[in-house]
Parts: structure tokens; C-alpha cells; sequence
């Protein structure tokens, strides 16, 4: 039974957000695969946190900048380190390859990071989506990060041709891997048209691309709700934030509902979900989970990236998403096709059986040629050897600076009475 080491950038929440359902599958996944697990993380657990420890996976609290983090790595000597976005990395990596340097370092991107910032930006100077500055300080740390580590997993089909081609990353340290589903519902069970009602939209309402996706929605409610005024809009979400709470307006039919503990529960209610997501990246949790519980959504080509053919669902204008919203909403024989086109896609694109075994053998396969398999990626060692150094001794100088001052006592300042104030 190997180890296996996964420094969390949080403890998941897989009822919150769909990095936390991400990361649920890929505990279980090498659970399932005769991995012993420790997941490590220098945030605290919330009340959404998923027990990990009733799971059968040990959890431990670990220190930023602090040599603690050594000792307890040596000590559990793992065969493969799992990052949990390339933060972790640059936190942790140094550590690990200095400490456990035959362990294989996997970096789990999630997302990419510097594309939604990017997007971000460029949506707000009013720019095109398509003309966002990918070449920004942010993308270099994400890439370096990404050459440093032995494998990268990328969850959308986009980002892995966006990388090899557009930043020369070889495929070699490249691995797909999106959402691994399961447990498909069975389609006869699932809640016909003409049970469901009413729109919705779910997110995490502490991630951006969520929070301006329901600022859309208020703007753009208005006009369907003129041509379907019994219908209205709920908002789904953990986390929001005031600006959203205040668009509350029951008189609007526009619904701020919270957190939603059961998404299948939820969305087996709805006729359809609302989505115009401007920015973001990776894939989108709440399309795949609508189309696995029959529910189509009108997105964005943002919001669709990496999914599949879903062209009928997208909009490309807001008119465009009003008129497309209201026609999928009364057409039955329309939603019925978009339903089973959701299907379809979830079924043949992303279940666990597809992708499982091939990368527990990569996975084996580079541990046996480790060595070899670092030596073709020479460029991730000048990266390993040179653009770490900052940051492990601007670590070292945090952890001796965070231990002066832990240990000062005013009294070895004899010619004053006053304290210095770094050490206030």
C-alpha cells in the first residue's frame, strides 16, 4: 500500500463548490486503488468540510513557513504528493523535493488560474474574452509550476491543447482529467417537463465568475420575466456575498435561496438553469451536474468550454440568451432533446471508467521510471533548481523572523524601554 500525501489549498467542500467535488473524486479514486491518504492543508475546516477521517483518510493541519512541514513529511514518506492548485506548489514543492525527493509531485490545477484572472480583467476594461492578456505575471508562476511538477492534471480538454500549444508545455507532464462521475441517475426516474418549474442558478458565491453571473441575471430577468411573469428565478449559493443579498426581490420573482445541501434535490425541481458566465475557466460543475439530473442550462461559450456540443444552449448576446431562455422553456419537444443530449454527453464524456485505470497505470509507470521521466524535462529542473530559490528563502527568512519574535523579550533591549516595531 503506497502513501499518498495531498496538500489541500482547503479542506474540500464538495457541497459548496465543485473544486471540492473534484477533489472528493480524486480521494476516492486512489482510496479505491490501494493508497494509504493523509490530506494536509494550512487552512481550517469548516462546517461544510467533508469528514475525511470518517472516510478512512487521516487529516492534519500543517504551518505556512515554518520547518515543521519537513519533519512531518520525512516522517510519513510519501510515494506521490498531490498539490491541490499550484499555490500549494510554490508553498510546499520545495520542501517536498528537498525532503522526499524520490516522492512523483502531481499538481491538480482545477482550473487554470491565470486564464480566469485574465478573462477577468478583460471583461472588466471591457474587452473581449478572446483578447485577454494570457502572457501575465500570474500565468508565469502557473506555468513554472507546472514544468516543476512530474504531472499535472487538467480538467478541460481547452486548457490541455491551450497549454502544449500556446505555452510549449510538453504532453508528457500533461494528464486529462475531468470530472469523474458515477452512478449515473436512471433516466426513467428522472422528473418530466411538465413536473418541473420554474429557473434557477447555483454556484459558490465566494468565486467571482458566480457572483457577476447572478449581476447578469438581474439585469437580463426583467425581460423574461415580462413574457412569463407567473415564473421566477432562485438563486443558489453558499457564501453570498451582501451585493447578492440585497437583489433579493420576491416582487420581481428574482430569489435568493442560499445554500443548497442536496444539488440533485434541487435541480430535479427546475425546468431549466440559467447561466451567462463571462469569465471563467475549467469546467463548470453546475452544467455537467444539470445535464446528469435532466435539467438543461442556457451558458455562455465560456460557460460550455470543455463540455461538448451543447450549441443549441448557448448564447452569444443577452437578447440572444432572453430569446433562447423563453423559447427552451416553452418548447417541450425542444428541452426533451436538450435533456437527452445532456445525457448523452455526461454518459459517453466523463465517467470515471474512462479515465481511471489509464492514469493509476501513468501513475505507476512514472514512478517506476522516475528519474527518466524528469530527465526529459529538463526545463522543469532549471525551474526546480533556480526560480524556487526565492521563494524558499524568502520561507526561511518568514520562519526565523516568525521565531525571533516569538522568543524577544523586551528586557534584552537594556538602553530602551521601547519595543522595536517588527516586533510589536
Amino acid at each position: 500500500m503506497k502513501n499518498l500525501l495531498v496538500i489541500g489549498h482547503t479542506f474540500p467542500e464538495p457541497s459548496t463548490t465543485a473544486a471540492g467535488m473534484r477533489m472528493m473524486q480524486l480521494l476516492q479514486l486512489f482510496q479505491n486503488n490501494t493508497f494509504r491518504i493523509t490530506f494536509a492543508s494550512t487552512a481550517t475546516k469548516s462546517g461544510k468540510s467533508a469528514d475525511l477521517e470518517k472516510l478512512g483518510i487521516s487529516t492534519s493541519e500543517i504551518r505556512l513557513n515554518d520547518s515543521s512541514f519537513d519533519e512531518f513529511v520525512k516522517k510519513l514518506n510519501p510515494e506521490v504528493v498531490v498539490f491541490d492548485r499550484f499555490l500549494t506548489e510554490e508553498q510546499f514543492g520545495w520542501r517536498v523535493a528537498e525532503n522526499c525527493p524520490n516522492a512523483l509531485r502531481i499538481l491538480d490545477t482545477e482550473d487554470l488560474q491565470f486564464l480566469r484572472k485574465a478573462r477577468e480583467e478583460a471583461i472588466r476594461k471591457g474587452k473581449p474574452v478572446q483578447k485577454a492578456n494570457l502572457y501575465s505575471a500570474l500565468a508565469k508562476r502557473e506555468v513554472a509550476s507546472i514544468f516543476r511538477s512530474d504531472l499535472s492534471l487538467i480538467i478541460s480538454e481547452f486548457e490541455m491543447e491551450l497549454l502544449q500549444k500556446q505555452f510549449q508545455v510538453p504532453a508528457e507532464i500533461l494528464c486529462y482529467l475531468p470530472f469523474l462521475l458515477k452512478d449515473f441517475p436512471d433516466i426513467n426516474q428522472i422528473t418530466l417537463y411538465e413536473n418541473r418549474s420554474n429557473f434557477f442558478t447555483i454556484g459558490n458565491l465566494l468565486h467571482a465568475p458566480n457572483v457577476d453571473s447572478v449581476l447578469q441575471l438581474k439585469k437580463i430577468w426583467r425581460e423574461i420575466r415580462k413574457k412569463m411573469p407567473r415564473t421566477e428565478l432562485h438563486i443558489y449559493g453558499a457564501y453570498a456575498p451582501q451585493q447578492v443579498l440585497e437583489l433579493h426581490c420576491e416582487k420581481e420573482g428574482f430569489i435568493i435561496k442560499g445554500w443548497a445541501e442536496n444539488v440533485e434535490e434541487v435541480m430535479k425541481q427546475y425546468r431549466l438553469q440559467l447561466a451567462p458566465i463571462r469569465f471563467g475557466a475549467g469546467l463548470k460543475g453546475k452544467i455537467i451536474d444539470g445535464m446528469r439530473f435532466g435539467v438543461p442550462s442556457i451558458t455562455t461559450e465560456i460557460g460550455a468550454e470543455g463540455i461538448g456540443n451543447i450549441e443549441g444552449l448557448i448564447a452569444k448576446t443577452e437578447e440572444d440568451f432572453i430569446e433562447k431562455t423563453i423559447q427552451l422553456y416553452t418548447d417541450k419537444k425542444l428541452w426533451k432533446a436538450a435533456q437527452l443530449s445532456g445525457f448523452e454527453i455526461v454518459e459517453n464524456k466523463f465517467p470515471l471508467e474512462l479515465f481511471a485505470e489509464d492514469f493509476l497505470k501513468l501513475i505507476e509507470q512514472i514512478l517506476l521510471h522516475l528519474e527518466k521521466h524528469r530527465e526529459k524535462n529538463f526545463f522543469g529542473q532549471i525551474l526546480q533548481h533556480h526560480s524556487l530559490q526565492s521563494t524558499k528563502y524568502l520561507s526561511k527568512w518568514i520562519e526565523s523572523k516568525n521565531s525571533v519574535r516569538k522568543n524577544f523579550s523586551p528586557v534584552c533591549y537594556a538602553e530602551s524601554d521601547e519595543i522595536r516595531p517588527e516586533y510589536k
